[in-house]
């Protein structure tokens, strides 16, 4: 089974050191989602450029939002995804479509074909994890 997708702890590093525009799929301003908390954390913590992906195209955190990735203006380098796994397919296929540097599959989000295709495309992955438990792993 050498076509699972493994998560590369130097990749990891490189994403979370490296200053960025994250697009982040389904932050909205409900502050009881995951997205919400931890999309504060990854650019007060990180430093890292976020720009809000959601259905309404709501702003999050003072950010303006988009109601796809496909309207974001200029390079995304990730597109962090806090998407259920049937639907995330579809968000990285957009992914590869804008051109993005990588794509971050949250915890418990897992699709290998779309990693395949990300791969493939020359999209960097990530998958079934989130920043705030990787980060004191590899930093």
């Amino acid at each position: 089974m050498s076509d699972r997708h493994v998560n590369d702890p130097d990749l990891i590093r490189e994403l979370l050191t490296t200053p960025g525009r994250w697009a982040v799929v389904g932050l909205s301003s409900n502050r009881t989602r995951p997205a919400y908390a931890v999309s504060r954390r990854i650019r007060e913590e990180f430093g890292q450029e976020i720009i809000p992906v959601n259905l309404a195209g709501e702003s999050v955190h003072g950010e303006t939002g988009y109601r796809s990735l496909k309207e974001i203006p200029g390079h995304v380098d990730v597109v962090d995804c806090f998407v259920n796994s049937r639907r995330v397919g579809d968000v990285v296929d957009q992914a590869i479509e804008i051109g993005a540097g990588a794509v971050w599959l949250q915890l418990g989000v897992s699709d290998q074909t779309a990693a395949a295709r990300a791969k493939a495309a020359g999209v960097k992955v990530v998958m079934n994890t989130c920043p705030l438990i990787e980060a004191p792993r590899v930093l």
